[in-house]
């Protein structure tokens, strides 16, 4: 599956580039002698898409205006916890915090808030999704109120995993001279897209309608 094929991950992936770059390892680095060198997890990186990571109810649901507000939730403080020894699958496990606050602190409420846990390999293609839901209680008179999130990956080893002799090639060290020595290895594209294809994100969220993800891009 492509992310031409899931509306939500069009939207929230267009805009990846800026949710991921305060959070995503560098990939590769320069040694002593000026080569390149590849320095990176296999583990995913792990972000909330830009615009995803809040949603607002109205009531009424159809209203957009600020004094129909009814509850606002985000998601923040998001831990990550993988383990690449092993042989078997990565797995990786994404903790998070929603806090929310309505505005009407009449009585004690349950709200429901669904969200999506969504692997991508390469920045392009989904490799599964699941939509989970988080449950948040108010008590009386409360206004504000918490509680936690999980989402997980099990990505295939062997898929996340630059084979040895790309390694070697992109790591090798260049002398003044030699034939190779001005070119970057990672200037070929055969080069890039295997770097790429081995590269995955967990992508977290709030499961949001058309219109709420309207709704937070333009306010």
């Amino acid at each position: 599956m492509t992310l031409s094929k899931s509306l939500l991950l069009v939207s929230a992936v267009a805009l990846l580039g800026g949710a991921l770059s305060g959070c995503a390892k560098k990939d590769h680095d320069l040694d002593q002698s000026g080569g390149v060198v590849i320095k990176r997890s296999s583990c995913p990186a792990v972000a909330v898409p830009n615009d995803t990571g809040d949603i607002t109810l109205f009531n009424p649901t159809n209203s957009r205006d600020s004094r129909a507000i009814d509850v606002v939730a985000n998601i923040t403080n998001v831990r990550v916890q993988c383990a690449e020894e092993g042989t078997g699958d990565i797995v990786s496990t994404a903790q998070f915090d929603v806090q929310a606050r309505r505005t009407d602190p009449t009585g004690a409420r349950d709200v429901v808030l669904p969200y999506f846990s969504t692997v991508v390999q390469g920045g392009k293609y989904v490799i599964s999704k699941r939509i989970s839901r988080v449950g948040i209680h108010f008590e009386t008179g409360q206004l504000r109120a918490s509680t936690t999130g999980i989402a997980s990956a099990s990505i295939d080893r062997a898929a996340a995993t630059l084979p040895l002799d790309l390694i070697t090639k992109v790591n090798k060290k260049r002398k003044s001279g030699q034939d190779d020595a001005a070119v970057d290895p990672l200037a070929d594209p055969a080069v890039r897209d295997q770097i790429a294809r081995a590269n995955f994100e967990l992508l977290v969220g709030f499961q949001l309608t058309s219109d709420q993800l309207q709704y937070n891009a333009t306010r």
